[in-house]
């Protein structure tokens, strides 16, 4: 910052965008700017002690990975998220992440499945701890692994942004032991299945994996809105 003027060079401005970048997502997902939640450019720059450029710049990536929307009428807002929305994230994940796995199944480097066994047990050992941030956290990264050795940037970077709205919801819906005894044991027949080089074994297991988290989610979902009851007609959703 110029201490004569208080400006902070155009360079530094933009150098900071990656950071707010993060910290925007990270409250997303965490909760704390919740689904619908209108975003300012003043009151994000005071949250996140930055000037205006690289919270404009910042919105601007965050609309194009989906978590943020722009509508001439009613400014930007974390994205709205309702169950068609959902099913349409589960549909393209589960043509990617089975493509991607059936491939990687094929065409593994040797050490993938004790890379994929590593994680597993560290999921595993945070679910023991009833950490279900942190099993959510190495569940990403195992998928992300899968994503990886299949050498697709694109497919992976799509996938990816989907993955940062799921694990929002899954923090606001709920992910407890119920669920995460399945995903453990889909996991294993999973990383079998990669480990003997089974491209058809592993693809149906993933794809089994995929709806069934589709399932919960959404069921969830729907029991969240049921308890709540109707909204009144001045916040229903556009």
């Amino acid at each position: 910052m110029n201490r004569a003027t208080g400006v902070v060079p155009m360079n530094r401005q933009a150098n900071r965008a990656p950071g707010v970048v993060q910290k925007i997502r990270d409250d997303i997902v965490a909760g704390t700017l919740p689904f619908g939640h209108r975003l300012t450019i003043d009151d994000l720059a005071l949250r996140y002690g930055t000037s205006h450029m690289p919270i404009r710049e910042a919105l601007r990536q965050l609309q194009g990975e989906g978590l943020v929307v722009r509508s001439p009428n009613r400014g930007t807002h974390v994205r709205a998220v309702d169950l068609h929305f959902v099913e349409n994230v589960f549909q393209i994940r589960n043509a990617l992440e089975v493509a991607l796995t059936r491939h990687v199944a094929a065409h593994s480097p040797g050490n993938l499945a004790d890379r994929l066994s590593a994680i597993e047990t560290q999921l595993e050992e945070a679910v023991v701890r009833q950490d279900f941030i942190g099993a959510l956290t190495h569940n990403s990264r195992l998928h992300q692994a899968i994503y990886d050795a299949a050498d697709n940037p694109e497919a992976s970077a799509l996938i990816q942004r989907h993955w940062v709205l799921i694990r929002a919801l899954w923090r606001t819906y709920g992910y407890g032991t119920d669920r995460f005894a399945g995903v453990i044991s889909d996991h294993r027949h999973l990383i079998g299945a990669i480990a003997a080089r089974d491209g058809d074994a592993a693809a149906a297991i993933m794809a089994a994996h995929v709806v069934k988290a589709r399932q919960e989610l959404t069921e969830r979902m729907r029991t969240a809105a049921t308890a709540a009851g109707p909204a009144p007609a001045g916040e229903r959703p556009r």
